[in-house]
C-alpha cells in the first residue's frame, strides 16, 4: 500500500494525488491515472502539504478489512473537503467495482465512482461531477479499451510494467479478482512488442510482463505456446537489458516456458510461483489446479535450466479446513523449494468469495502459531541460500530509494540479476540510478546482500540518462550530457518498480 498527502493548487492549475492500494495491477492502474490527469491539464501536488484538488483512491478488494480502510480515509478527508470548496474525490479500482453505489451512499461527499473496466473515463467524470454537482457512479462490466492505450505517467525512469493480458480464467475459493477484473483478455503481440521498442527508446532498461495470470497469456488468442514466444521476442529487442513477469500460475507454466527463460539472455533467473499451499488437500479446496508434485517438479526443472535462478513465492496459511497435516505439506515443500523469499500470508475472509462461507474457518491462535513457524523457517532457508552469494561477482543497476540507510552508512544499493537486494559501498566517480555497477558479495543477511569492497566497475547506461534528463526537468535544469557511450548497454539491473503486495488475482 503507498498513501502520499499532496498540496493545494500550484499557480492556478488543478492539482491531484493518487493513492494506491493493492498488486502490481493496481500500481499500474495507478500510473494510467495519472497519465490521464495530466493529459487533461492537472499537475501532481508537491510532496508534504495537505491535500490535493482531486485525490483518486486505486483501491483493492482482496483483504478482508480493505472497506473498512477506505472508509476511514475517505473520512478523515471529509471535513477536508468542507472546507476547501472545489475539491474532488474518486474512487476507483476493485473496491469501487464490488461496492458500486454502496460508496456514495456510504461517504456522499465521494463525487465520482468508477471501475475497473473503464478508468479512461475518470477525467470525464470529474468534470461531469463538476457541472452537474452530483456524485458520478459509472462502472462497466467489461472492458471497454486496453488499458495500454491510455496516457500513462511513469513512475521509473527506467523501469517499466507493461501489461500483456488483464483479467483471469481461474476460480480459486480465496480470491475475487476475477469477478471484478472479468474474463482474460489478452493483447496482440504486435501491440506488446510495440510498446516495448517505445519504452526502451525512451530509455527503459527493464520491463516486467504483467498479467493476472502471466502465463496463461495466449489463451484467449488460441496460442498455448504465445508466452514462450513472446519472451523470445524481446530478446530480440536492442537495448532491452532486463525482462521479468508476474505472475504465473503452475497449472500453465510449461516446458517451452522454461525453455524460453534459460535460452533468451535478458530473461532474467528469477522466477515468482505461487504455492499457496503444500496440500493437496487444501489446494482442492482452493481450486488450484496443480498438485505438491507438480508444482515441485516445475521447480526442479527450473534450476535444472537456471542454476543460478531466484524463486520466490506467496503462500497462504490457515485456509479453511487446514490441519496441522496439511500445514506440515506446506512446510515440506519450503524445505525442498528452498525459496528465496516467501510472501506469506495469513488467511482472511474475502467477502463474495466461495472460502469465506466454508466450514472449518481456523481459530485466530492456531493460524498465528502456523505463521509464525513458517515465517521462521523461511527466514533460515533465506539467509543460507543468500550466503550462498558470498564471493560472487555481480552486475548490479543503482536503485534509487532501496536502502533506507544508504545515507548515514555511505552506501548506494542496486538489484542483482536474481533481483536481489544489494548494499554497496559508494564509490568516488558520480554513479546514477540506472548506471551498473560490478561489485563483490562480502556479506549475506536473510533479506539483502553487502558489497563492502571497492566498487570493480561502473558503466554509465541510457537508463542512467533517462533518470538524469528526467530530474533535470523537475528541477527546470537542462540535463548534463553523459558523453559518449561505447556500444548499447549489455547487462544492468533497472530499478524495481514500486512495491506491492503479492497475491492479488489468481496467481
Amino acid at each position: 500500500m503507498s498513501s502520499i498527502d499532496r498540496s493545494q493548487s500550484v499557480g492556478g492549475t488543478r492539482t491531484y494525488e493518487v493513492r494506491t492500494y493493492g498488486c502490481q495491477m493496481n500500481v499500474h492502474d495507478s500510473e494510467r491515472l495519472s497519465g490521464l490527469l495530466e493529459d487533461a491539464g492537472y499537475v501532481r501536488a508537491p510532496e508534504g502539504a495537505d491535500a490535493a484538488d482531486v485525490v483518486v483512491f486505486n483501491t483493492c478488494a482482496v483483504r478482508e478489512n480493505a472497506d473498512n480502510k477506505l472508509y476511514g480515509n475517505l473520512g478523515h478527508l471529509a471535513p477536508k473537503k468542507a472546507a476547501r470548496p472545489g475539491m474532488q474525490i474518486a474512487v476507483g479500482g476493485c473496491l469501487a467495482q464490488k461496492d458500486r453505489d454502496t460508496i456514495v451512499k456510504k461517504a456522499p461527499w465521494v463525487d465520482v465512482v468508477f471501475g475497473t473496466h473503464n478508468i479512461g473515463k475518470l477525467p470525464v467524470l470529474l468534470e461531469r461531477a463538476r457541472v452537474q454537482e452530483e456524485a458520478q457512479v459509472e462502472i462497466a462490466e467489461s472492458l471497454e479499451a486496453f488499458p495500454s492505450t491510455l496516457p500513462t505517467r511513469r513512475e521509473s525512469a527506467y523501469a517499466a510494467w507493461v501489461s500483456i493480458s488483464v483479467g483471469c480464467n481461474n476460480t480459486c475459493t480465496f480470491c475475487i479478482v476475477p469477478a471484478l477484473r472479468g474474463k482474460e483478455k489478452d493483447r496482440r503481440p504486435g501491440d506488446i512488442l510495440a510498446e516495448i521498442e517505445t519504452l526502451v527508446a525512451e530509455g527503459v532498461s527493464e520491463i516486467t510482463l504483467l498479467g493476472q495470470n502471466v502465463n496463461a497469456y495466449g489463451s484467449d488468442i488460441g496460442d498455448r505456446e504465445a508466452f514462450s514466444k513472446l519472451l523470445r521476442a524481446c530478446g530480440k529487442i536492442e537495448g532491452l537489458e532486463r525482462v521479468r513477469f508476474t505472475s504465473p500460475h503452475p497449472r500453465d507454466f510449461t516446458d517451452d516456458v522454461i525453455a524460453a527463460m534459460a535460452e533468451t539472455p535478458n530473461v532474467m533467473p528469477q522466477l515468482h510461483m505461487p504455492l499457496q499451499s503444500g496440500s493437496d488437500t487444501v489446494l482442492k479446496a482452493m481450486r488450484r489446479s496443480y498438485r505438491q508434485e507438480r508444482y515441485l517438479g516445475i521447480i526442479e526443472k527450473v534450476r535444472a535450466a537456471i542454476p543460478h535462478a531466484a524463486i520466490s513465492t506467496d503462500i497462504i496459511v490457515g485456509f479453511p479446513g487446514e490441519t496441522d497435516e496439511d500445514f506440515e505439506h506446506t512446510l515440506h515443500v519450503v524445505r525442498e523449494a528452498r525459496f528465496a523469499q516467501a510472501f506469506t500470508f495469513q488467511y482472511s475472509k474475502r467477502p463474495g468469495t466461495p472460502a469465506a462461507e466454508m466450514d472449518g474457518q481456523i481459530p485466530k491462535k492456531v493460524v498465528q502459531e502456523r505463521y509464525e513457524r513458517l515465517v521462521a523457517l523461511q527466514e533460515e532457508i533465506s539467509w543460507e541460500e543468500n550466503k550462498k552469494q558470498v564471493g560472487r561477482t555481480l552486475e548490479l543497476m543503482v536503485a534509487e530509494g532501496e536502502g533506507r540507510k544508504d545515507d548515514t552508512t555511505h552506501r548506494l544499493s542496486g538489484r542483482a540479476p536474481d533481483n536481489r537486494l544489494v548494499h554497496f559501498t559508494k564509490p568516488d566517480q558520480e554513479v546514477r540510478p540506472g548506471d551498473v555497477v560490478t561489485v563483490e558479495i562480502t556479506y549475506a543477511a536473510p533479506h539483502h546482500l553487502l558489497a563492502e569492497g571497492p566498487v570493480l566497475d561502473v558503466r554509465r547506461t541510457r537508463a542512467g540518462d533517462a533518470w538524469e534528463k528526467r530530474n533535470a526537468e523537475k528541477e527546470g535544469k537542462p540535463a548534463q550530457s553523459a558523453g559518449v557511450l561505447l556500444g548499447l548497454p549489455k547487462i544492468g539491473v533497472p530499478e524495481p518498480l514500486p512495491v506491492a503486495a503479492s497475491g492479488c488475482g489468481c496467481d
